[in-house]
């Protein structure tokens, strides 16, 4: 029976309280508070009990060791439980999706393991995770010597990201800073290489393309297991104490260039005129000759026609060229000869002046208007035949 229940307590050293031992009262009808110092002793003792040693005073002496035994049972299943879970937790580990992890085994490359759940072994392997997807950055900036000995101040700023995590892991002790060395070589090598003029204007995009090739070759040799994704140079001057000087000589370049570049505009505008000019002339030349060609075999062939002609009848072939060239040369004179019919006479008239006049006498009587001729050439020529026509036949009639 339990120590408290009716009618069993007869057994007062099993009272936890010591309530039958208190002021010499066994029937344990104390209810007063235990005494602690007691108190405190038997759980000692219990305790001592359960790791397999004595028990205490009185009646305890029996189930002592059977309680130690069951105890020290539960301490060792405890203990096989939690190192149980320990080992199944170092089993497993997770990669993120971002990742890649190397396993060691014994210190020693094992395997490379992708993202997702995976499994090692508890105290063996040593997993070792890196992130493979980021790109990671990092600027670097100095001055160095160019190849006409100036100095010059570069900054610039280096893409990459890790392709290869084992090498990555293993093969260099700090993958950063090789990878700083790396890009301060290769940008030394490829600005020693430079004027100062390219590497502060036209050659600065092209620097940036060398380096990251230069780079990507040390870091193969080197088998970091990174790829340069980008490289930039974000800038490239002169050091401070020269600045000014450099920026009048940049200006003077500049407006060379300016000057260079409006006479390369003037020769392109004024050459193809010029060579236009040329071509017109050189065509216009060849028209003319083809056209005096042309002109004389006409003629040589008309003058061939005609003294052929002429060789048949000489007296009208004579006859026909005396007229059309005396109506050839007449045609350019302001003069004409008048042979008027039943007349023995030849009469000159300057027509030139006589138009003249009529046109000064008709601007007289319109009030000095002169802008338009009263008579053309061919009606005045006619108009003085008919008169003189008229006055011949009246001259005839009084003399009969």
């Amino acid at each position: 029976m339990a120590w408290n229940e009716p009618g069993g307590n007869r057994n007062n050293d099993r009272d936890p309280w010591g309530s039958g031992n208190r002021g010499g009262n066994g029937g344990g009808d104390n209810q007063g508070p235990p005494d602690l110092d007691e108190a405190l002793k038997k759980g000692l003792d219990k305790l001592n009990s359960l790791f397999g040693g004595k028990g205490g005073k009185g009646g305890s002496g029996g189930s002592g060791p059977s309680q130690g035994s069951g105890g020290f049972g539960l301490v060792l299943a405890l203990i096989g439980l939690v190192l149980f879970g320990f080992l199944v937790y170092e089993s497993v580990y997770i990669v993120d999706e971002r990742e890649n992890a190397v396993v060691l085994r014994f210190g020693k490359y094992h395997t490379t393991t992708m993202p997702g759940l995976n499994f090692k072994l508890p105290l063996v392997d040593d997993v070792r995770k890196v992130t493979v997807t980021d790109v990671r950055s990092f600027r670097s900036s100095g001055a160095m010597l160019t190849e006409d000995e100036n100095i010059v101040n570069v900054n610039l700023s280096v893409q990459y990201r890790v392709n290869e995590p084992r090498h990555f892991v293993l093969n260099v002790r700090d993958p950063q800073i090789t990878l700083q060395f790396a890009t301060d070589s290769a940008l030394r090598h490829e600005v020693g290489s430079s004027g100062l003029h390219g590497v502060l204007t036209e050659r600065r995009a092209e620097l940036a393309t060398l380096v990251e090739e230069r780079l990507q070759r040390f870091l193969d040799n080197y088998a970091v297991g990174m790829q340069i994704l980008r490289i930039n140079v974000e800038s490239t001057q002169p050091p401070d104490a020269v600045q000014e000087a450099f920026r009048d000589v940049q200006r003077a370049r500049e407006d060379e260039q300016r000057v260079k570049d409006e006479a390369e505009r003037y020769r392109n505008r004024v050459v193809p005129e010029a060579r236009g000019q040329a071509q017109r002339m050189i065509e216009e030349a060849e028209a003319y000759r083809a056209e005096v060609v042309e002109r004389a075999s006409g003629e040589t062939a008309r003058f061939d026609q005609v003294f052929a002609v002429y060789q048949q009848s000489p007296d009208v072939m004579r006859e026909r060229l005396y007229i059309e060239t005396m109506e050839k040369v007449l045609s350019r004179s302001s003069k004409v000869v008048l042979d008027i019919e039943e007349g023995n006479n030849l009469m000159m008239l300057p027509l030139d002046q006589l138009q003249r006049a009529g046109a000064g006498a008709m601007a007289g009587s319109r009030g000095g208007d002169s802008s338009e001729t009263p008579y053309d050439m061919k009606e005045l020529s006619e108009r003085v035949a008919d008169e003189l026509r008229q006055r011949e036949s009246n001259s005839i009639r009084r003399g009969r």
